[in-house]
């Protein structure tokens, strides 16, 4: 390692009130996209909120000046429909003003539905489901023939767990020993079609990562403190870490959290006010 990118400074990193205020941020920036010509993936991208800001913000080695830094952590968000949710991170993040947002969805943008590297931050195009995991292991296996201490973090739906790459990849990461490798499962419970308990059966989720030899955590998907605790915790040596985080489609939107016709919305300025008003008391409340 060149030690371009240094570890984490503990004094440098946000404290878990402002970490909020960020969030609270990216889903306002994640409902303006949401109200363009364009609409985007709501549901699920709010869901993913707390869980991007933990990483972007606490525990990826990164560096918005210097995205290609070979030294780098490398984050592949294999549940590309959450891509808005991406986009608002990484300008909250610092690497591209806020400003260009307002791109999505205008012709001839690189901010589309789905993440595209073209984006300073964006690591991998994504979408196509079920391969982001086997991506990620690839980064790790790079990482460790290289002989450098960079990490590999995915970030995946629990609808795509449904393919078998995943189980593929699963079984490699744990097989080769790769405890450089995380990964994140953003459990909201719901997919474009349903419940996913009702159209694949997923439980017992925690045992079956478990028997695939991986390093397992269940956490509330949306506590701060409890993502960072966990993602900053040692790798067990010679297991990949899953963290599978429960969360609730369309957080923060009572007219559409939990349901699963938030996959996909274009909001009309009636919308776009109410959630604008939804998450703006929701904040005022966390700060009373």
């Amino acid at each position: 390692m060149n030690g371009a990118i240094a570890p984490p400074d503990i004094r440098s990193v946000p404290g878990t009130e402002q970490l909020r205020a960020a969030a609270g941020r990216i889903r306002e920036r994640i409902v303006d996209m949401c109200a363009s010509q364009e609409g985007g993936h709501i549901g699920g991208s709010m869901s993913l909120v707390e869980i991007l800001v933990a990483l972007y913000f606490d525990a990826l080695r990164i560096d918005p000046e210097h995205p290609d830094d070979p030294d780098r952590d490398i984050l592949v968000l294999s549940k590309g429909h959450g891509g808005i949710g991406l986009y608002a991170t990484l300008a909250e993040r610092g690497f591209f003003p806020v400003e260009r947002l307002a791109e999505y969805g205008t012709a001839g943008s690189e901010f589309m539905a789905h993440p595209h590297p073209e984006i300073p931050g964006v690591e991998m195009p994504t979408g196509s489901l079920g391969h982001g995991l086997a991506l990620g292991l690839g980064f790790a296996l790079a990482a460790r023939l290289d002989r450098s201490d960079r990490r590999s973090f995915v970030v995946m739906g629990d609808g795509e767990l449904q393919e078998g790459s995943v189980w593929e990849a699963a079984a490699v990461a744990s097989s080769q020993g790769l405890d450089n490798l995380t990964a994140v499962i953003d459990r909201n419970e719901l997919q474009i079609t349903g419940g996913t308990e009702e159209v694949v059966r997923l439980e017992p989720l925690a045992d079956r990562w478990r028997a695939f030899g991986w390093h397992t955590y269940e956490v509330d998907g949306h506590d701060l403190d409890a993502l960072r605790g966990v993602l900053h915790a040692a790798p067990e040596p010679g297991r990949p870490t899953m963290v599978i985080a429960r969360t609730v489609k369309g957080k923060g939107l009572p007219f559409v959290e939990g349901q699963a016709r938030s996959h996909y919305a274009r909001l009309s300025g009636r919308q776009r006010q109410r959630a604008m008003s939804a998450l703006r008391a929701a904040t005022e409340r966390s700060q009373a």
